[in-house]
């Protein structure tokens, strides 16, 4: 999965950008209580442990 990907199943389940720092960009949802942070990276393809802590921190199930 690409950077841009994951950003795009991030925003399809609720999350909207609130803060970004360089290349550093921070996620939150109503009802979610933490920040889900994102080392945004473009088109690049995203490690597989940096992707599923991504997800997790999301509360979003493998897919």
């Amino acid at each position: 999965m690409r950077f841009s990907e994951l950003i795009r199943l991030l925003e399809t389940n609720g999350f909207r950008l609130v803060k970004e720092k360089g290349s550093i960009r921070y996620y939150a949802k109503q009802g979610h209580d933490r920040l889900v942070r994102v080392d945004y990276h473009g088109a690049k393809e995203v490690p597989t442990g940096t992707c599923h802590a991504i997800l997790k921190a999301a509360g979003i199930g493998k897919r």
